[in-house]
C-alpha cells in the first residue's frame, strides 16, 4: 500500500522520463556514498595495526592496546570488541573468529583500571616468565616490527594503598611481534592462567579476604575450575590455609611463578584480579555473582553444615548460641566472664573463643553459633562464616568518626549482603581503657581526632592498639535482647 502511495505522489509531481531519469540518479548517488564510505573505512579493512580505544564509564576506564585478527573480521570485530567493553569487559568471553569452520583465538590486550584494582585479559599467543617478571602478549601482524607496547602492573586488588603495593612484585605485560626476539615457549598450558600476588597484607585476615580471596572468587569462578594459578609472593602456610576453597576454583596444582626461569605459553591470560570497590562485598549487578554464591561456597569448601540460624518459637527447646569472639593483646574485653553469665541469665548458650589456629575448625565452630559478639577488628572477618540470618553484634571502641566510619564500611555494611542480621554497639568514655592513660581534657579522649590530621600510624596506636573495653552489662544488655528478638523473626 505504501508503495503504491508513493508511486501516485511521484506519478502527480514528474513526468515518466522524469521519474525513469530520477532513478538513474539515485542509482549512481547510493554508488557514490558506497565508494565514499569504502575509502573512508579502507584502513579498517586490511590488517590493524593497532587499535587503541579508551572509554570511561562511571569509575571504570577500559583501554583496548591492540588487536590483531583475520582480513575477512575485521569490522565485526571492532564492534563485537566494542560491545564487549560497554557491557563489562570483565568477565564475558572476549570474541573470537570462525576461520573455516574452525574457532582461531584472537590476538587481544584489554586493560582494566577500576576504583580498587587494575588488571589486564591478554588473549592469543602468551607467554609468562617468572624470571623476569614479564607477560609476552605475541602478535603475529608484522606491520607491528618495531613496535613495542608495554605497561606494568602489580597483581593486587588494593591499588591505591601505598603500604600495601610496596609489598606487591611489579610485572610487566608486553605486546610484541612475532619478528621480535621472543622466549620460546617450554611449558604450554591448554587452560587459561590466572596470575595473582599474596603480597600485600596478607597476613592480616580481613585483607586476605577483602584483597584476595573475595576477588580471586570473582576472577576464576567463570572457569568452573578449568583455570591455572600463577602466584606471585607465594606464601605456603597461606595456600595450606585456603586450601579447600582453593581446590574448588582450581582443579590444578598451584604454579610458584617467583624466580622460574620457564616459558609458560597459554591461549588466555588474565594479570591481577577484579573486586567491587566497597570491603568484603560483590555487586551482582555488575558481576555475574553475589556473596551468597560465595558464602555457598565457602560452606561447601569447608564443609559447614547449617544454612540458617536457629529461629527461636515460644515453647522450643534448646538455646541460641553465641559466640563471644575474645582477643588477647587489644580491643578485648577486660570482663568476659561477667558478658558470658549475663548473656546465659537471658538464654543463650554461650561460648568463648579467639580466632586463630586451623581455618576449617574455626568455620566449624562459628557456623554452629546464632549470634556472634566482638570488638571491631580484623576477627570480626569470620562472619563469612555464619548461617544465613544469624546476629552480628559489632562493639565499636572509642574513635571518634573516624572509627565508627570503619566499622560501618568494613564490617556493618558487609554483613548485610551477607544476609546477617546486624546490631551495632558503640561504647561510652567509661567503657574504653584509654581513660586509664590519657586525662579527660586530652584531644585523644574529649574529642578523637581524624585519621587525617594525625595520620594513620598515630591513629592506630592509639585507638586499635592501646585501647581494651570493659562493657557495662546493664547498658549493653538491651543489646543482647534485641539480637533474641530478630532470632524470633
Amino acid at each position: 500500500k505504501k508503495k503504491k502511495m508513493y508511486d501516485r505522489i511521484l506519478a502527480k509531481s514528474f513526468s515518466r522520463y522524469e521519474q525513469k531519469r530520477f532513478g538513474y540518479g539515485a542509482f549512481v548517488s547510493c554508488l557514490l556514498i558506497v565508494f565514499s564510505l569504502c575509502t573512508l573505512f579502507k584502513p579498517y579493512l586490511g590488517p590493524v595495526n593497532v587499535l587503541s580505544l579508551k572509554l570511561s564509564i562511571g569509575a571504570d576506564t577500559k583501554m583496548l592496546m591492540f588487536n590483531d585478527t583475520s582480513r575477512s573480521s575485521q569490522l565485526a570485530k571492532v564492534k563485537d570488541i566494542v560491545g564487549e567493553i560497554l557491557v563489562e569487559g570483565t568477565g564475558s568471553s572476549p570474541p573470537r573468529d570462525k576461520v573455516e569452520g574452525k574457532e582461531e583465538i584472537s590476538e587481544e590486550l584489554l586493560y582494566n583500571s577500576e576504583e580498587r584494582t587494575e588488571f589486564c585479559q591478554a588473549r592469543g599467543d602468551i607467554r609468562v616468565h617468572g624470571k623476569s617478571s614479564t607477560v609476552y602478549v605475541v602478535s603475529s601482524n608484522t606491520t607491528m616490527k618495531g613496535k613495542n607496547m608495554s605497561r606494568t602492573i602489580k597483581p593486587y586488588a588494593r591499588k591505591d594503598d601505598v603500604d600495601a603495593m610496596i609489598r606487591v612484585r611489579e610485572w610487566s605485560v608486553k605486546a610484541v611481534n612475532a619478528s621480535q626476539k621472543v622466549p620460546q615457549c617450554t611449558k604450554n598450558h591448554s587452560i587459561p592462567g590466572l596470575l595473582f600476588s599474596t603480597g600485600g597484607y596478607v597476613g592480616n585476615h580481613f585483607h586476605e579476604f577483602t584483597d584476595i580471596v573475595i576477588p580471586l572468587f570473582l576472577t576464576s569462578r567463570q572457569f568452573n575450575g578449568e583455570v591455572q594459578f600463577i602466584i606471585t609472593e607465594k606464601r605456603p602456610w597461606w595456600i595450606s590455609k585456603y586450601k579447600p576453597l582453593l581446590k574448588r576454583l582450581s582443579n590444578y596444582e598451584i604454579v610458584d611463578i617467583d624466580g622460574d626461569d620457564e616459558l609458560h605459553c597459554f591461549h588466555r591470560v588474565i594479570v591481577g584480579l577484579k573486586r567491587h570497590h566497597e570491603e568484603l562485598s560483590i555487586d551482582p549487578q555488575k558481576y555475574s555473582y553475589s556473596m551468597k554464591d560465595f558464602r555457598d561456597l565457602l560452606r561447601s569448601s569447608y564443609a559447614l553444615k547449617r544454612v540458617e540460624a536457629v529461629k527461636i518459637r515460644d515453647g522450643q527447646l534448646g538455646k541460641p548460641r553465641l559466640m563471644i569472639l575474645s582477643r588477647k593483646r587489644t580491643r578485648s574485653f577486660t570482663n568476659t566472664d561477667e558478658i558470658a553469665k549475663m548473656a546465659e541469665s537471658l538464654g543463650f548458650d554461650v561460648i568463648v573463643k579467639e580466632a586463630g589456629g586451623s581455618m576449617w575448625g574455626f568455620a566449624d565452630v562459628v557456623n554452629s553459633c546464632d549470634v556472634l559478639l566482638g570488638v571491631h577488628g580484623a576477627g570480626l572477618t569470620n562472619i563469612l562464616f555464619l548461617p544465613e540470618n544469624a546476629v552480628f553484634i559489632q562493639v565499636v571502641p572509642l574513635g571518634g568518626f573516624a572509627l565508627d566510619w570503619l566499622a560501618t564500611n568494613d564490617f556493618g555494611k558487609p554483613s548485610k549482603d551477607m544476609n546477617i542480621k546486624y546490631l551495632e554497639y558503640k561504647i561510652s568514655l567509661e567503657e574504653s581503657t584509654l581513660i586509664q592513660q590519657y586525662s579527660l581534657d586530652h584531644m585523644f579522649i574529649k574529642d578523637p581526632p581524624l585519621i587525617g590530621k594525625i595520620g594513620w600510624e598515630e591513629f592506630k596506636s592509639v585507638y586499635l592498639d592501646k585501647q581494651n573495653v570493659k562493657l557495662d552489662v546493664d547498658r549493653f544488655r538491651p543489646t543482647l535482647q534485641k539480637a533474641i528478638e530478630l532470632l524470633h523473626q
